[in-house]
């Protein structure tokens, strides 16, 4: 079993979207490990997007910001067999216009101009999922210590593993 990150972003929860992008995850007997509610400051952000900048500049990094911090994030921590995997199939594309009908993105998000070009827009994608297991250990243990980890029992875990 492996553990990811998601984080429902401020226009899912400005939009009244959170319960309606949760259930897609309960839907894929995804296991919810971990949640919190925070807004996010300068330092969090950083430690959060801490190569952001040098993958794809300082002006993206700074709307990204920006946009984090504009309202309270939902933090997830799901667990299940392939959930990173799963996870990125469940919500889609990064670009609204590139996200399949089906997914959270493809459903929800709103097709922002330029979407395609990141360059000085926030990208409003409803969601932030980590995109490999090495990046999905980092931000887990990033926003979720060992002690705000809870382990149960699921129904599909009893009957299906």
């Amino acid at each position: 079993m492996e553990k990811t990150l998601v984080l429902l972003k401020p226009d899912a929860l400005a939009r009244g979207l959170v319960g309606r992008v949760i259930t897609r995850f309960e839907e894929a007997a995804l296991k919810i490990v971990g949640v919190k509610m925070k807004l996010m400051d300068e330092e969090f952000t950083r430690k959060h997007y801490f190569d952001l900048e040098e993958r794809a500049g300082m002006d993206v990094y700074n709307t990204t910001a920006r946009f984090m911090q504009s309202g309270p994030v939902i933090a997830l921590a799901l667990q299940g067999v392939d959930v990173v995997a799963k996870v990125r199939k469940i919500i889609g594309s990064t670009f609204p216009d590139q996200a399949s009908p089906g997914t959270v993105r493809g459903d929800f998000a709103h097709q922002t101009k330029a979407s395609s070009e990141v360059s000085g827009k926030a990208v409003m994608n409803l969601v932030h999922a980590s995109g490999n297991s090495e990046e999905a250990k980092y931000e887990v243990e990033l926003w979720f210590p060992e002690s705000e980890q809870f382990e149960y029992e699921t129904l599909a875990e009893k009957f299906a593993y």
